[in-house]
């Protein structure tokens, strides 16, 4: 985009952002109410949620106890102190325009008993109201022009998820595992894969990263569609942003232990409290160990985690945290889990492996380092700075099939070497504020992102060994002098291949609340450079303004209606047969969304609809197969539907649905027009519901039941210009639990049905390749707050 072009858009966002700042008639003053939260004993009560009852407006109290509301429409509310475990307290409050009312609470319990709880924001455990602070945006979520689901740690707990790799997916509508690899996820949605986030940050590989333990998450943020006030230079399908624990300042442990079906053996600890005894200096550690096998033989994955972080409060303004992130995977040989044949899906059994006993491990090392420095200007204006370094290390091997015999039934192994080294610098400054025009109100956001990515791979030496006779598989005499040796004697940056990124993006954003607060506007801006390069296709240089345009209204104080357009660009490599360089794809998404609160925000709903549609897509070029042409387009249309809290006293609910229609609408080939889109899913439908006994002879006792339907399945991949569909798919999963004080124990069932479940792609070389899911197993969990 040329500098005139760039100019004449900012010149129309900030003419707009000065005429509705004239349109002052419209507003209403408001009122403030503000206080302080003490124990019995006179403390100061910090992390307590405060709350205006059946509205979306709520803060956690500060370090000495302190809160404050604003910007709150007057008239008569009340206004609550909550805590998971203990009874809340309600004072009523009359608010009238312009005052700031003082309300203090002195809660019952005394200092020594508030470590004990668990601070959150909403009565409902799969519930949350605001985004996390790494998503950088100060507006409740019921007002955001975007949809963004959120999965809590209470439900991931619920289902005994270990780590990214299992079932996160079934709590977001329309979120697919593309392909089932036991060292990091590949997750679709709105049909492409999405990029990977923690905290905030873009940690996305190109073969990574590792996938995140359960055991060091607070949260997981699904962001659908394009979000420039993340990132611009990535699949307009969106990202998940894994948001890792923090100290909170309230000492307080929690240990588990799990068992369970394949030689599942687990545990966890995490501790949070306070270093120093003025509580500045605070620390949260969370440990992991795992061994685990799998439905298939000769498969394991064994892990370790370590995650410290520590955190400095300087004073009431300015903290820095440091987090330390350190995994280790243990696991088979990669590529062992998949099945082959020539003959279609689902033909082998479900413990079919192409592995042996005596194959050597890939070892795997994750290490991660974030440092954050958060420092408050004034009440209004807050500055943040993140820099990370991560680097992920691979050694091991991975198994393809070389070949089938002619009739199909023995197949020809390969064993390969896969080595990876790769690092991530990353690094992000950005600024909220918020001040007002008139009586127009502006949430300004402001910033830049920096990365800086490069992989070294070495997957070029390989070696085949004996074959396996699929049908009549004979393991253990295959001896391990056969396999290939591979020559390591250089390092990894000498003899691999290297793909590598850097990118720099600029981005202005100003919310603007008009119409007594029920109306915002959201316009916004991004200019971003980037240059992507490996090479098999060389070097690929873009630059970009991508310009976001949202519309929030709130019919009533539950209930929004949105809109947004909002861009995206991936940078191509490479040219056509003239030497023309290719342009990048450009990808857009037109959305229009209803959200609303239920029962005071105790389960919240959201519908939405959208059309992304992708250009510049490379297809192949008729006139010369050897080459590509710039005439590809892919669009897709879908609606979500999700539905998450607690539907009645002691009954949560997780439940959505997503139809996806992606397909090819562009091609030099004319036969793969309305193709679908590799790797969509048309239908899919997830529920999952708990319930928690909380009085009478079986207070304490649990009972959860969930399943996940598919239907219309393309495979992964597809070379042949066919949809290649898989079957439906149904898996049903559930879990009994008791709760006693500071005691809990669950017992997980997965695949109740004993279902034969398995997703896959057709190859080009005229197999089918394919992965299987455990059949009936189970998980048991013992665990103890202290």
């Amino acid at each position: 985009m040329n500098k005139k072009v760039q100019a004449h858009i900012f010149s129309v966002i900030f003419s707009s952002i000065l005429l509705l700042s004239s349109i002052s008639s419209v507003a209403q003053k408001t009122a403030s109410v503000k206080g302080k939260v003490v124990t019995s004993d006179g403390q100061a009560a910090e992390f307590v949620n405060v709350v205006l009852k059946g509205t979306n407006k709520g803060v956690i109290a500060d370090v000495n106890g302190y809160y404050e509301i604003t910007e709150i429409k007057p008239g008569k509310y009340t206004l609550q102190a909550s805590f998971v475990g203990l009874e809340a307290q309600s004072q009523s409050v009359v608010l009238v325009a312009g005052e700031t009312k003082e309300i203090d609470f002195k809660l019952t319990e005394d200092s020594k008993q508030l470590k004990e709880v668990i601070v959150v924001s909403n009565p409902s455990k799969y519930v949350t109201d605001y985004p996390s602070i790494s998503l950088r945006l100060k507006t409740p979520l019921l007002e955001i022009p975007q949809n963004i689901q959120v999965v809590t740690k209470q439900l991931l707990q619920d289902q005994q998820i270990f780590d990214m790799l299992e079932g996160v997916t079934r709590n977001v509508s329309g979120v697919t595992r593309l392909e089932h690899w036991d060292n990091y996820a590949l997750l679709n949605m709105r049909g492409s894969q999405i990029g990977a986030f923690r905290n905030g940050m873009n940690v996305q590989m190109f073969w990574g990263p590792l996938a995140e333990d359960m055991s060091m998450v607070e949260r997981i943020e699904f962001v659908k569609g394009p979000a420039g006030f993340m990132l611009a230079n990535g699949e307009p399908s969106g990202f998940y942003n894994v948001v890792t624990k923090k100290p909170t300042g309230m000492t307080k442990g929690e240990a588990t232990m799990t068992v369970g079906s394949f030689g599942t053996y687990r545990s966890t600890i995490d501790l949070d409290g306070k270093l120093s005894k003025d509580g500045k200096l605070l620390y949260r550690l969370n440990l992991m160990g795992q061994m685990k096998g799998s439905h298939r033989d000769f498969e394991f994955n064994n892990r370790v985690s370590v995650a410290p972080v520590i955190k400095y409060q300087f004073n009431d303004k300015t903290s820095l945290t440091a987090e330390y992130t350190y995994q280790y995977n243990q696991m088979s040989m990669i590529g062992s889990n998949y099945s082959f044949s020539t003959r279609g899906y689902g033909d082998l059994p479900v413990n079919f492996t192409t592995a042996e006993a005596n194959m050597p491990a890939t070892n795997i090392n994750d290490n991660t380092l974030f440092l954050t420095l958060a420092h408050a200007i004034n009440k209004n204006w807050k500055f943040t700075g993140q820099v990370a370094y991560m680097n992920y290390s691979q050694v091991g091997q991975s198994m393809w099939p070389s070949g089938f015999s002619a009739n199909g039934d023995t197949l020809h192994r390969n064993m390969a070497i896969w080595d990876i080294d790769g690092t991530n610098k990353l690094g992000q400054f950005f600024i909220n504020g918020d001040f007002k025009t008139g009586n127009v109100k502006h949430l300004l956001l402001g910033g830049v992102d920096m990365g800086s990515k490069s992989y070294f791979h070495d997957w070029m030496q390989s070696g085949n060994i004996s074959s396996l006779a699929i049908y009549n598989p004979q393991y253990g005499v295959t001896s391990a002098s056969t396999y290939p040796k591979f020559d390591r004697s250089l390092s990894l940056r000498e003899r691999g291949v290297n793909y590598y990124q850097t990118y720099t993006g600029i981005y202005l954003q100003d919310e603007i609340h008009i119409i007594e607060d029920k109306l915002r506007l959201t316009l916004a801006g991004r200019y971003t450079t980037s240059t992507d390069g490996n090479p098999y296709a060389g070097l690929a240089k873009a630059d970009k303004f991508t310009p976001r345009i949202g519309l929030s209204y709130s019919l009533d104080k539950h209930t929004t209606v949105y809109g947004v357009f909002d861009e995206a660009f991936i940078p191509q490599a490479g040219g056509d047969k003239d030497g023309k360089k290719f342009d990048p794809i450009t990808g857009n998404n037109k959305e229009l969304g209803l959200k609303r609160e239920w029962l005071g925000g105790l389960w919240t709903t959201s519908l939405s609809a959208y059309r992304i549609t992708k250009n510049n897509v490379l297809t192949a070029d008729v006139s010369n197969p050897n080459f590509s042409v710039q005439l590809g387009q892919t669009q897709t249309e879908g609606v979500e539907f999700d539905l998450r809290g607690q539907v009645t006293h002691g009954l949560d609910l997780t439940l959505n649905y997503a139809y996806t229609n992606a397909k090819v609408t562009k091609d030099t080939d004319a036969e793969k027009v309305g193709v679908a889109v590799a790797g969509s899913t048309k239908n899919i439908a997830n529920a999952w519901l708990s319930y928690k006994a909380t009085n009478g002879k079986i207070k304490g006792w649990g009972l959860s039941l969930g399943g996940q339907y598919q239907a219309g399945r393309s495979s992964w991949y597809v070379f042949d210009g066919t949809t290649q569909p898989l079957k439906d798919y149904f898996r049903m999963d559930g879990a009994v639990s008791y709760q006693s004080n500071n005691f809990s124990i669950a017992l997980n069932v997965n695949n109740i049905l004993n279902a034969y479940l398995y997703s896959g792609a057709y190859y080009s070389a005229g197999y089918y390749y394919y992965q299987t899911e455990a059949l009936r197993n189970v998980r048991l969990s013992v665990g103890y707050k202290f």
